[in-house]
């Protein structure tokens, strides 16, 4: 197969609506993509004229990809809903649930014990654009916990929080008590698990979490398991907001950035007095460890 020119195979299942590159690269490791009837591997890349298979259904050719409908999809997702298809327990799968005609795919994910806002789409490089973004633009949830709430806690979520198990600080947020028990919190982050991980951390532990907006993009009064068409204003909005730096965003909390500087401070210093002592002696010894 002539690996000269073409589009790289992960790339192209992206682009076609399949799965993301993420997955895409875990479908290629695991022997379940095929171009060309040879078993594809990571980096092949896909000319015009190549027929595509993945679990041996096709897939299609490059140059189908320019006549395909573009689709972007707003989902209330159910509980007990899963946004995989790796997933081992085989639970119900987003996709499979809302059966859409066309091969859609979520943009990021949504724990399966958690419910509300999803978007799929088959449009590989706004998934791109949106998942290199993900960090600095904004997702609110609604979180109901297992006991009252503090000043001292919603305080603490807005400060940040330290989850030892990840060894990070939480970035600073937006969090406001609703009723005794829920709260309303705006994140700018994307850590797995984050805000079940920042409640239990602080002693609690949650209840139900439902997202009800990414970005420009809100849930509305979408029902649970139902999905709507993102409408053209939206898309406009959120490609505007794409486009944009998110201001002052570094993804790492301010004592991170601190730590991080001052270890490659020392670090260079002491690639500095190896070099020197290394020529001062010669190179008759080995870098110390």
């Amino acid at each position: 197969m002539n690996q000269s020119e073409g589009m790289r195979i992960n790339k192209f299942l992206s682009a076609a609506g399949v799965c993301s590159r993420r997955e895409a690269d875990r479908l290629i490791a695991a022997g379940k993509v095929t171009v060309a009837g040879e078993t594809a591997e990571l980096g092949t890349l896909v000319s015009a004229g190549m027929e595509v298979k993945v679990n041996g259904r096709r897939v299609g050719a490059v140059e189908e990809l320019a006549s395909k409908k573009k689709v972007l999809l707003a989902v209330n997702k159910p509980v007990g809903v899963v946004c995989t298809t790796t997933d081992n327990d085989r639970a119900p799968n987003i996709v499979e649930l809302i059966d859409y005609p066309e091969r859609v795919y979520p943009i990021g994910r949504l724990d399966k014990d958690s419910e509300g806002l999803l978007l799929l789409t088959n449009q590989g490089e706004l998934v791109n654009q949106i998942l290199r973004c993900e960090n600095g633009h904004e997702k609110e949830y609604i979180v109901r916990v297992d006991k009252a709430l503090t000043p001292a806690f919603l305080e603490k979520l807005r400060r940040g929080v330290h989850l030892e198990e990840l060894q990070v600080t939480t970035l600073p947020c937006k969090a406001e008590a609703r009723d005794k028990t829920s709260f309303s919190i705006i994140l700018k982050q994307g850590l797995n698990r984050q805000i079940r991980r920042m409640c239990e951390a602080c002693g609690y532990h949650v209840i139900s979490l439902k997202r009800i907006r990414i970005m420009n993009i809100s849930l509305r009064n979408l029902h649970s398991g139902a999905f709507r068409n993102v409408t053209a204003a939206e898309q406009k909005t959120l490609l505007s907001l794409l486009e944009e730096k998110p201001k002052a965003f570094t993804g790492r909390s301010a004592k991170t950035a601190r730590t991080e500087a001052r270890r490659k401070k020392n670090y260079a210093a002491r690639q500095k007095a190896y070099f020197q002592r290394r020529e001062r002696d010669g190179g008759a010894w080995k870098r110390e460890k």
